[in-house]
């Protein structure tokens, strides 16, 4: 059993940037595959970034590609989503998601556990 809670969003103007964060705790984190999602109200979940176990791929929504940026740090049993030049179409409810393997997925199912989730409202 993994738990998941996500720190960092917030309130920030178009172009500005936030840095999301996850802590995981109560299992061997290191090998699971770690995701972040969002949700904006009357939309359905969508795929955010992903990063394999070991760091070594990662994977970005088109929209997010060269503006935001995954990591994780398995000795802190963190994951971060670093987000710049923020743009309106990024307010929603991000989620981390953990995957029981070592590779990432961009699908939401795909993953077994869930954090609560924290707002980043972007305005114009």
């Amino acid at each position: 059993q993994v738990q998941l809670v996500e720190s960092g969003g917030g309130l920030v103007q178009a172009g500005g940037s936030l840095r999301l964060s996850c802590a995981a705790s109560g299992s061997t984190y290191s090998m699971y595959a770690m995701g972040w999602f969002r949700q904006a109200p009357g939309k359905e979940r969508e795929f955010v970034a992903a990063i394999s176990w070991s760091g070594g791929s990662l994977y970005y929504r088109d929209s997010a590609k060269g503006r935001f940026t995954i990591s994780r740090d398995n000795a802190k049993n963190t994951v971060d989503l670093q987000m710049n030049n923020l743009k309106p179409e990024d307010t929603a409810l991000y989620y981390c998601a953990a995957r029981r393997t070592r590779h990432a997925t961009m699908t939401p199912a795909d993953y077994d556990y869930w954090g609560q989730g924290t707002q980043v409202t972007v305005s114009s």
